[in-house]
């Protein structure tokens, strides 16, 4: 995988753990008036890969509510704090 790869993923990780809503938005605002804005950029073969997965899932009705997800979520993380 390539380091640009690498460094977009982990910054997709660490964006998935903000909850601060005002932060977001900033954070948010500052992505999409930046001038990479409009670059494009292509989708690598795990990313292909988890999509294809992601659409099937939803086709096999392999999915829950939000509610139970987070419900999940929060008891495995109960269960496995350090």
């Amino acid at each position: 995988m390539a380091k640009v790869d690498i460094i977009r993923n982990n910054l997709i990780d660490k964006i998935m753990l903000i909850r601060n809503e005002d932060f977001l938005f900033a954070l948010d605002k500052l992505i999409s008036t930046g001038p990479f804005a409009k670059e494009l950029v292509g989708l690598i073969e795990e990313q292909e890969m988890m999509l294809q997965m992601s659409e099937d899932d939803i086709l096999q009705d392999r999915t829950i509510p939000e509610s139970s997800l987070k419900a999940k979520t929060e008891e495995w993380l109960k269960n496995h704090k350090g």
